[in-house]
């Protein structure tokens, strides 16, 4: 499958999941994945959806303005860049963010977040 696909597909399934059931984003990660959010670095699948679950907002949608992929290392890995709007129930104003995600290939012949950077871009 060719990468921009791949990416594609994978950007738009994280996000619905985020948006529409949090808890299910587990299985995208590993005990070895690290999230950045905002500066705070968490490591490993629990710990990354504890705090994506813990977030002080029950809804919001993303929409997604670019995602741009390159391959990654001879491991078939591929990073994931993605920019976007995040709107929050009942704010008027969206926010802008970006995320890069690391994506490295399962056995199993699917793809898990190795490294996933998450921050919002203020004016």
């Amino acid at each position: 499958m060719d990468p921009d696909a791949l990416s594609k597909a994978f950007v738009d399934h994280y996000y619905s999941t985020f948006d529409n059931n949090r808890a299910g984003l587990a299985n995208l990660y590993q005990d070895t994945s690290m999230l950045t959010f905002e500066g705070q670095k968490i490591q490993g699948s629990q710990n990354i959806v504890a705090k994506l679950t813990s977030l002080p907002f029950q809804q919001c949608k993303h929409s997604i303005t670019t995602v741009d992929c390159q391959p990654s290392g001879p491991a078939g890995g591929m990073l994931v860049f993605v920019s976007g709007n995040l709107q929050l129930a009942g704010e008027q104003h969206a926010l802008r963010f970006s995320q890069m995600f690391h994506l490295m290939p399962t056995p199993q012949g699917s793809f898990y977040v190795y490294n996933d950077i998450f921050r919002l871009n203020y004016a």
